[in-house]
């Protein structure tokens, strides 16, 4: 397994769970990869609109609200809202009156224009699973090497080389951006993401502000005495240092939302870049392909381009790729 973000980590899981040996090669630690930056929530975002990823997400939804019954995942069901800044669209309320698909699943009702903040419109309250990233990521790392999974710090310069060089038959290649190099896969581009982690002044809902031509997006995730702020997805921007006059900006948006915010203590920022593709690729590379001219070469599973849906396909990904390598094997 290339990559230690949500992704890897949960695919590893399904295989290590299923009782094959797996090893998990990662440039990274779980905590310093993308996916622990992330707010997170579920439900779709900078991804592909399609069946698969919609059956995907609603595979890991079932595995989300599980979860939530254990507070040491780090998961747990959250009530907000997400709120557009425009006149409603066919989706939104005051068109057909019904939510999107993935809404309806979240139980989503209309809010009324004067109980949303200044410069919002129209929105939908529902109730999400929120995770609180660094420990669901630490949960599934826990999980992972309960059963029998083990983890190396690396980089890997090839797929191939690299289970090749541990005696692996099978690798699986959830890198994120890093695919774009080590799949020379032109598709990959990445929607940077800085966010503002503040002491908590008392939020308990979550809310998202989509953005429009002349604003940017901005949200609010409480998780216990921490908020996360922000944000941004600015594309092809591989800068993964926090700035400054973003962070301010990120404050001065969430302030609007919410007043309490201006007062809130800022004890750190984070970037991550988020991995998207026209369309998620995961596949098992044809036999042989990777493999002419040098005898049983390992199989090649890919499970990337999730773009800001990372825990949102998670588990339906993972599942699915487990397979691919089942049958490979």
């Amino acid at each position: 397994m290339v990559g230690a973000g949500v992704s890897g980590l949960t695919t590893a899981v399904c295989l290590a769970e299923a009782g094959l040996g797996v090893t998990i090669l990662a440039a990274a630690p779980p905590a310093e990869t993308t996916s622990s930056v992330a707010g997170a929530i579920w439900g779709p975002h900078l991804v592909e609109d399609s069946p698969r990823t919609a059956q995907w997400a609603l595979v890991t939804l079932v595995r989300l609200r599980e979860f939530a019954a254990d507070p040491a995942t780090g998961v747990r069901i959250a009530t907000g809202v997400e709120a557009d800044r425009g006149a409603p669209a066919s989706s939104a309320p005051g068109a057909a009156g019904k939510p999107p698909d993935w809404l309806a699943e979240l139980g989503a009702v209309p809010c009324p224009a004067d109980g949303l903040p200044s410069g919002f419109a129209s929105g939908w309250r529902y109730r999400a699973p929120l995770v609180r990233m660094p420990a669901y990521l630490g949960y599934l790392q826990a999980r992972f090497e309960a059963a029998g999974g083990r983890t190396e710090a690396g980089l890997a310069r090839s797929l191939t080389g690299a289970a090749a060089e541990r005696g692996a038959r099978a690798v699986v290649n959830c890198t994120g951006s890093g695919a774009r190099d080590l799949a020379a896969d032109q598709g990959v581009r990445v929607f940077r993401g800085q966010v503002v982690v503040a002491e908590n002044p008392g939020v308990t809902e979550f809310f998202i502000g989509l953005p429009d031509a002349t604003t940017e997006l901005v949200y609010l995730f409480p998780h216990g005495d921490v908020l996360v702020l922000g944000g941004t997805e600015v594309a092809d921007d591989w800068n993964a240092q926090p700035v400054p006059a973003v962070a301010e900006r990120i404050l001065r948006d969430c302030a609007a939302v919410d007043s309490r915010v201006a007062g809130a203590r800022v004890v750190g920022h984070r970037v991550g870049l988020r991995p998207f593709r026209p369309r998620v690729r995961l596949e098992a590379e044809p036999p042989g392909a990777a493999r002419a001219g040098h005898g049983a070469e390992p199989a090649v599973v890919h499970n990337y381009g999730h773009g800001g849906a990372g825990i949102t396909l998670s588990w339906g990904c993972a599942a699915e790729a487990a397979a691919l390598v089942t049958e490979a094997l």
